[in-house]
């Protein structure tokens, strides 16, 4: 087994954590009191105050910059260990052209 060689149920779990730290990052992000009173402020909550403390902003503002590193981090692992794989169907004709080392040659009759 190679150094990035992978068991096959590598790939399905890490899209699976992705997605999940994905959506808990868009959840942060949408219960965070911005400029404008965040998600509350959307459905008339009051713009003053928040329903987990005073203090609940610089916590989530941590909160989603270490979820935000790691969901960039997973994405980097997921880039380098999941292989790329073109799946090709029966009759399917598409095939890679390799130029040769000069590139890719004239026609006899075309040549200059």
């Amino acid at each position: 087994m190679g150094i990035w060689a992978v068991w096959s149920w590598l790939p399905s779990l890490l899209n699976l954590v992705l997605l999940l730290v994905g959506l808990f990052l868009i959840l942060l992000v949408l219960i965070q009191k911005g400029k404008g009173g965040g998600l509350a402020g959307a459905f008339g909550g009051s713009g003053g105050s928040s329903a987990f403390g005073s203090r609940a902003g610089d916590t989530f503002t941590r909160i989603t910059i270490y979820v935000a590193l790691f969901w960039a981090l997973l994405i980097m692992i997921t880039i380098k260990v999941v292989p790329l794989t073109v799946q090709s169907q029966p009759g399917d004709t598409n095939e890679l052209i390799q130029p040769g080392p000069r590139g890719p040659s004239l026609p006899e009759g075309d040549a200059q």
